[in-house]
């Protein structure tokens, strides 16, 4: 009888290691970390396109004048962006994703995550990603730093802006990789953070 009770309980300690291991297995597959591609001390992960004047300025990457793009120098597929971003009411920029074409950047060869309070058709101006995924209501970005939290997995794409989820959907055109690019197309627009994981 003690030698069955041992062996049961020898199973059940077994059991329950193996539980606890299931239990553990998403932790120990950890996220890959999070790339830094704008810290507020360089521009070295960005190529500048167009006459935007990018600098860096009391730690962050600025402009307010031009038009034009900052371009990564890396490409990505599948990925979680955080970024930090302040601009004033007439600031019209934007995190473009997957870009097709880095020379030439249209919301058509890219995801375009908007940042535009005064765009003349609200549906698709801040928080929206252009012609995709409208916002309604739109929400203001204007006079205080935002943040934006984009995923981008396969066919399906989510924004949440300030930690209010704006986008959600699902679109099925060609764009599967590209590199990240800023926009700068009026206002001022001020960048604090951005950094980018694979998923």
């Amino acid at each position: 009888m003690k030698r069955n009770f041992f062996l049961k309980l020898s199973t059940l300690i077994l059991l329950t290691s193996l539980w606890g291991c299931a239990d553990m297995a998403p932790q120990q597959t950890a996220l890959t970390p999070w790339e830094n591609l704008l810290d507020g001390t360089n521009l070295n992960s960005w190529t500048s396109i167009g006459n935007a004047n990018w600098r860096l300025y009391d730690g962050n990457v600025q402009a307010e004048l031009g038009n034009g793009f900052l371009v990564s120098n890396k490409s990505y597929q599948d990925f979680q962006i955080q970024a930090e971003f302040w601009v004033d009411e007439e600031a019209n920029s934007g995190i473009f994703i997957r870009v097709s074409d880095p020379k030439t950047i249209t919301a058509v060869n890219a995801y375009e995550v908007n940042i535009f309070d005064k765009r003349p058709d609200p549906t698709y101006g801040t928080g929206s990603i252009v012609n995709v995924a409208k916002v309604e209501p739109m929400p203001k970005a204007g006079g205080h730093w935002n943040t934006f939290d984009i995923t981008a997995k396969g066919n399906h794409y989510v924004v949440y802006f300030n930690g209010v989820k704006t986008v959600d959907v699902t679109n099925n055109n060609l764009l599967k990789a590209g590199p990240i690019a800023l926009q700068y197309a009026g206002g001022v627009v001020k960048f604090k953070k951005l950094q980018i994981r694979p998923i």
